[in-house]
């Protein structure tokens, strides 16, 4: 892939975060943008050029909106078939990109990711207004998701809000023990 091709992607997911957040937002359901898109909104306000790209947009969503939330993607034309295949998250494939990779896929909040995970997702309470106009979900929240996913991408996300100074001491004491000895081990592998 050319660098041109490289940039159109890059601006396709940032076109499809804006009118699925938009949408939402039109709609009055509660939402916060996670994943890699929140941890671009979090490291762009103090480097952008340590932000990175994504192929998709992830939203929290309360599962008790997910009526409102079908109604609201798939009025922009979205496929929402997965959606009553998957009891962890849901997936809606934009019908200009036709990839499950590059979709919308929605985050439940408030409840296990994965039976192993011993942390709740956040809430979309824990959401604030990002300054292009869309809700993120607030830093501390975004670190304990990532900490407690802990695969190879949230590492690399964790490693990159370091790098620039956004998990300070206040972040850290909205961590318990186990997120905070990952956090630990991500630290002493950047500084080897």
């Amino acid at each position: 892939m050319g660098l041109t091709s490289h940039l159109m992607a890059i601006e396709r997911v940032q076109q499809r975060l804006r009118k699925v957040t938009a949408a939402l937002d039109a709609a009055g359901v509660p939402y916060a943008v996670v994943g890699g898109n929140a941890v671009a909104s979090w490291v762009g306000r103090v480097d952008q050029g340590a932000t990175r790209a994504t192929k998709d947009v992830d939203i929290l969503v309360r599962r008790t909106d997910t009526p409102r939330v079908s109604a609201a993607i798939t009025g922009l034309g979205f496929d929402d078939d997965e959606l009553r295949d998957k009891a962890v998250a849901a997936a809606f494939i934009d019908p200009d990109e036709p990839s499950k990779k590059s979709g919308v896929h929605l985050v439940w909040a408030g409840e296990r990711i994965r039976p192993s995970y011993t942390v709740l997702s956040p809430t979309v309470e824990e959401a604030v207004r990002d300054p292009d106009g869309f809700l993120v979900i607030d830093l501390p929240a975004l670190v304990r998701m990532k900490l407690t996913s802990f695969r190879d991408i949230d590492r690399v996300h964790i490693a990159d809000m370091l790098s620039v100074g956004l998990i300070d001491a206040r972040v850290r004491g909205t961590l318990v023990s186990e997120l905070l000895a990952r956090l630990t081990e991500i630290e002493q592998s950047a500084s080897d």
